[in-house]
């Protein structure tokens, strides 16, 4: 978003604060500042620091979740229904974001595996991924937002997602969009 006011929420919401990944709960009139809006999440400055407003909670910001929706499916068209490919996962995950920073988790180099299962019913996909920082409050967080983004993918009937340490991430893992990105190149 570009639009840097302050803006009041509409209603209590969920949030989860940065870095911690502790839950709260935003009062309706607590005016808040979008910093990121990415992948469908919201990452907000309010008086208290950071927090992350996800998709079911956007009404809360005054967005219309009927326009965003068709925004995103509009942005999320895939291939043939029933077939899953990796490259397909591998973009859906594209479309998740550390709420700290404008770089999709692929980009960041977070992703280290992806595995198709097909199965009778669909297919079954398993991811490993890492952190920035062992320490960090959100990873739970980030891992079921990429979870969420993988079984909304036609054909998929389950996921998992496991945060992972080994390699340590390190920035030379960032791919060369998310170094410009980041003003690194």
């Amino acid at each position: 978003m570009s639009d840097p006011r302050e803006n009041p929420l509409t209603r209590d919401c969920d949030a989860i604060q940065i870095p911690s990944g502790n839950p709260v709960i935003l009062p309706a009139g607590m005016n808040v500042i979008i910093t990121q809006s990415l992948g469908g999440t919201y990452t907000v400055a309010t008086p208290a620091g950071l927090a992350r407003i996800s998709e079911k909670d956007i009404d809360a910001l005054g967005i219309d979740p009927q326009a965003a929706e068709a925004e995103k499916k509009e942005a999320s068209a895939s291939g043939t229904p029933g077939e899953v490919s990796e490259t397909e996962v591998w973009n859906r995950l594209k479309t998740v974001y550390d709420p700290e920073i404008p770089v999709n988790i692929v980009d960041l180099g977070l992703v280290y595996d992806c595995r198709i299962e097909k199965q009778d019913q669909g297919a079954v996909v398993n991811v490993q991924m890492t952190l920035t920082a062992p320490g960090c409050g959100m990873g739970p967080t980030i891992a079921a937002d990429a979870r969420s983004k993988i079984l909304s993918i036609d054909g998929v009937t389950d996921a998992s997602v496991d945060l992972v340490w080994d390699p340590p991430w390190n920035q030379g893992m960032i791919t060369e969009a998310g170094k410009m990105k980041l003003g690194l190149i």
